[in-house]
């Protein structure tokens, strides 16, 4: 480790803000808050999106943008991202790995004398057939070269670690520690249209959420007050939108709305407006699913898929109900007696706030951080 670091943590991911998914969400809240209690952070990714500036100061977070020469499917290609991170985490005090991330493996590799820290987000599950097998063994013979080479692996569950296709290659240094979590607190019910359920979901429009689920669910809801408010970006994700296939299994059921990407400063107000939150999920690229947990820290129950790691907030606080993926007769049921069931809300919010809340998250981040810049890991 250099004896005058240049940053005390070196985050490294693909993509970071402006663009939005859980992984990149956790990945800023984290930074933003590691750099609040007085870290030198620097984050690296990959310059996706060419509006924003190579190099920028955001929030207390120093971010450096590689050039991307390539894009496949929801991956990118940036020939200078594995340097730039190895070069600036030799001289850091530590390195922060986020995964999924092809190039893990290399930079773990290299990195010989900086503590590193893996935060594993998920398995990468791709459709079937042959060039998407070549992809799903490279990207996890990567992930376990990263795994074993970290001084701690972090989760968002052990629920979901042990079911992770990795789990022998993390088994021993991992450290159950959910996704940092934004309070949304102070909204108005501005989305709301009528005394009717109201039902949210919000993230990318992908296939992973397993939103044509939901909406085959709440259609057999015969309220004609009832409403499904579905919030998420579907014109710039990466590998694809489904919005398409989502659209045509909403038909003219105009009880359904489609938002569009919500803005941070929205995000208050759609919380504010719902009876229940959405999270139907069916593969293992949903590990934890941040936004439910934000929900809950407004009152709001869950209605989540019975998935590893997804589960799991759920499961902690009793607040919502788990249902079996692509099911969408369960997921009617489930909803249903959501809307009849008298939760206790202010208690529910502040037991989600005591568990998930960024500030305490953070805080467990920096413990961890710092033991190892005292003592790591012998590699």
């Amino acid at each position: 480790m250099p004896r005058d670091p240049e940053y005390d943590v070196v985050v490294a991911l693909n993509y970071y803000a402006p663009y939005v998914s859980g992984v990149t969400e956790a990945a800023r809240v984290t930074a933003e808050g590691l750099a609040a209690t007085g870290k030198r952070v620097l984050v690296i990714a990959g310059h996706h999106d060419p509006s924003t500036p190579r190099r920028e100061h955001l929030n207390g977070v120093d971010v450096l943008r590689t050039p991307v020469a390539l894009r496949i499917g929801k991956g990118i290609v940036s020939p200078g991202f594995v340097p730039t991170v190895v070069a600036h985490a030799r001289r850091a005090r530590l390195l922060h790995l986020h995964l999924p991330m092809l190039e893990a493996g290399l930079i773990a590799a290299a990195v010989r004398r900086t503590p590193i820290v893996v935060t594993y987000q998920c398995d990468v599950t791709l459709p079937s057939g042959a060039f998407n097998a070549v992809q799903t063994w490279t990207l996890d013979r990567s992930h376990a070269v990263a795994l074993r080479r970290a001084d701690a692996v972090v989760v968002t569950s052990e629920d979901y670690a042990r079911s992770s296709r990795l789990w022998k290659a993390m088994a021993g240094r991992v450290h159950s520690v959910p996704a940092p979590a934004v309070d949304r607190a102070g909204g108005t019910p501005s989305f709301r249209r009528g005394s009717g359920l109201h039902v949210g979901f919000l993230g990318r429009i992908v296939e992973e959420k397993g939103l044509e689920y939901l909406v085959d669910g709440f259609r057999a809801i015969p309220d004609p007050e009832a409403r499904l408010l579905i919030g998420g970006d579907y014109t710039s994700v990466a590998g694809g939108s489904v919005v398409d296939k989502v659209r045509a299994r909403i038909g003219d059921d105009s009880r359904i709305s489609m938002l569009g990407f919500l803005a941070t400063e929205d995000l208050p107000d759609f919380y504010a407006s719902l009876d229940v939150f959405a999270l139907p999920s069916v593969n293992s690229l949903e590990a934890y699913g941040i936004v439910q947990v934000e929900a809950m820290m407004q009152g709001v129950p869950a209605l989540s898929s019975d998935l590893p790691g997804v589960r799991m907030p759920v499961l902690d606080t009793g607040f919502g109900r788990i249902v079996p993926p692509r099911d969408p007769a369960a997921i009617t049921a489930a909803l249903l007696e959501l809307s009849d069931e008298s939760f206790d809300q202010a208690e529910c919010a502040r037991v989600a706030r005591e568990r998930y809340w960024a500030p305490a998250i953070i805080e467990r981040h920096v413990a961890l951080f710092d033991s190892l810049y005292r003592s790591p890991r012998s590699r």
